[in-house]
């Protein structure tokens, strides 16, 4: 079913919350920092529940022709979680896979600030992992875990718009995502003693910040080179976060469509948007995963790599953009948090 979506996005507020509601919406640019505080949907919960459905994480995404690179570190409020790890297309197998809990200030932070005075970091035994914003709007990833050490500046400046979202989650009160697109890099991977120069990369964040509920499931995908990315979500938190960026552009996308099989995740997937600006195949190269129950909690995590393939458009009745060999992403993501 065709809809028409606003052309383009507003500028970003200052705040995602004044007057006691959140200001919901899709945006352009960057919101300072993501308090929840005044929140009058979270004030009617009790402090411990406030603590325990706060979830915030940052995630980097970084493509080469011959590597996908994807980094995290997770507060959940009540326990921290951080992964690293490599995928080598044309050995089609990871190369490098590395994760670790911990216990929030001891083994790190992920503070409020989603870009602008973004303060991330992780540690463990043998493992370090940090990321700032620092002065020239870089986003400085540092990566020292297993058999990877991982140095990547990040660029904002020549990147694509920001996309900010804000909305409503059953089961929880407010979520908060900034999503990036195409960010040029600089810097190196070691892998096992082989070095990468990264020179030829272009990375992808996602910060996201929200009042969660207990269980929280979704699909997503993400894909990004100069001129093309795409973000989509299925789930949680509806088509907030579905985003379009083509040449420079920013473009809002409908409800996006996952239809795959979840048995055989690396099998072909498809993906579609209910504007019809948005029709693409998956070709799944390989996948991380991880499957785990602490009882409390719990996560049923897949996320495969691959090729991307088919067209996008600016609107329902312009001309199509083809798109092939375009490196990424999906994953199926259950948890209980």
């Amino acid at each position: 079913m065709w809809r028409d979506l606003p052309a383009g996005l507003p500028p970003a507020p200052d705040a995602v919350v004044r007057g006691g509601e959140a200001l919901v919406g899709r945006y352009q640019g960057r919101v300072p920092r993501i308090d929840w505080s005044g929140l009058n949907a979270a004030r009617q919960h009790s402090a411990l529940w406030r603590w325990a459905h706060h979830k915030r994480w940052q995630y980097v995404g970084i493509a080469t022709p011959e590597l996908f690179i994807g980094v995290a570190v997770v507060d959940l409020g009540w326990c921290m979680t951080a992964f690293a790890y490599v995928f080598h297309r044309f050995r089609q197998r990871l190369i490098a896979d590395w994760d670790q809990d911990g216990l929030p200030g001891l083994s790190g932070r992920v503070n409020n600030a989603p870009l602008d005075g973004m303060d991330t970091a992780f540690r463990g035994p043998g493992a370090a992992i940090t990321l700032q914003h620092l002065a020239g709007d870089v986003l400085a990833l540092r990566v020292r875990a297993a058999n990877l050490v991982l140095r990547a500046d990040l660029d904002l400046v020549s990147a694509p718009p920001v996309m900010v979202a804000v909305g409503p989650i059953e089961g929880g009160a407010m979520h908060s995502t900034h999503k990036t697109s195409a960010m040029s890099v600089r810097g190196e991977l070691d892998v096992d003693g082989l070095r990468w120069d990264l020179s030829d990369a272009h990375a992808c964040l996602d910060s996201s910040n929200g009042l969660l509920a207990r269980e929280t499931a979704w699909r997503w995908a993400s894909a990004h080179r100069p001129g093309l990315g795409f973000n989509l979500q299925q789930g949680y938190f509806g088509n907030m976060e579905n985003t379009l960026w083509l040449d420079g552009e920013i473009i809002p996308l409908g409800a996006a469509d996952f239809q795959f099989d979840a048995q055989q995740p690396l099998a072909p997937w498809t993906l579609r948007t209910d504007d019809g600006l948005l029709d693409l195949r998956f070709e799944p190269q390989g996948a991380r995963c991880a499957d785990r129950d602490l009882g409390v909690a719990a996560s049923r995590y897949i996320q495969p790599v691959g090729i991307f393939s088919g067209e996008v458009r600016r609107t329902r009745h312009g001309p199509s953009r083809a798109v092939e060999g375009l490196l990424g992403v999906t994953e199926d993501h259950r948890s209980v948090w």
